[in-house]
């Protein structure tokens, strides 16, 4: 698979899955929010562990030089 993810973007990425499971854990966010903060952090994780992104090949977009 080809990668379209710089490493920045990649880096990006998980300090924001980090902070949403923070906010859950914390108790500032919860409920559905949670729910959605928690999916949206394991989907930043995996997409920046393989350093691809499916919505990036959709709209044609590489961040990746």
């Amino acid at each position: 698979m080809l990668q379209n993810m710089s490493s920045i973007d990649r880096l990006i990425r998980i300090v924001i899955a980090v902070v949403l499971v923070w906010l859950n854990m914390a108790g500032v966010i919860s409920g559905i929010i949670g729910i959605i903060a928690w999916i949206v952090a394991v989907i930043f994780v995996v997409t920046s562990a393989i350093g691809y992104c499916p919505l990036y090949h959709l709209l044609r977009i590489s961040t990746k030089k």
